[in-house]
């Protein structure tokens, strides 16, 4: 089913909400809305959390749209955030969420490490949990 007329735009729609999907199971909502803001919120902290070429090296996989949305805003300079806590990359979570979503950023994330860990290729995942701290490595899913 053709929505735009080009079918790399109409197959990067079908991507975007495959995974936007993915998170809603993941979390159990019922809004695409919730899910597309803590899909947002997740690649926000995580993209200024990496060195720069391993944002792009992330940013490189991800289906054309969500690249886009992962790119918003983008502020290169000063990056990586030097944070190191748990607190503050769920932080970073919560303040960019809304409604039912921001009550649990820990939960979040997981959902998104999840959907994320499932659509992107293992060394790309290995190569971005190990530029994370520990606390926050250790919400991917292992395996």
């Amino acid at each position: 089913m053709t929505t735009t007329g080009l079918s790399v735009f109409d197959t990067t729609v079908q991507k975007t909400n495959l995974w936007l999907k993915e998170v809603m199971e993941e979390l159990h909502f019922d809004d695409p809305e919730q899910a597309y803001r803590a899909l947002r919120a997740v690649l926000h902290a995580l993209r200024d959390r990496l060195i720069i070429e391993e944002a792009a090296d992330l940013a490189a996989q991800l289906p054309m749209l969500l690249r886009g949305l992962y790119f918003e805003g983008w502020r290169p300079a000063g990056k990586p955030l030097k944070e190191r806590h748990l607190a503050d990359f769920l932080q970073h979570v919560r303040s960019q969420l809304a409604g039912r979503e921001a009550d649990d950023p820990q939960a979040v994330t997981q959902a998104v490490f999840a959907v994320l860990a499932r659509h992107l290729p293992a060394g790309q995942v290995a190569d971005i949990r190990q530029g994370l701290p520990e606390p926050v490595r250790a919400l991917w899913p292992v395996g």
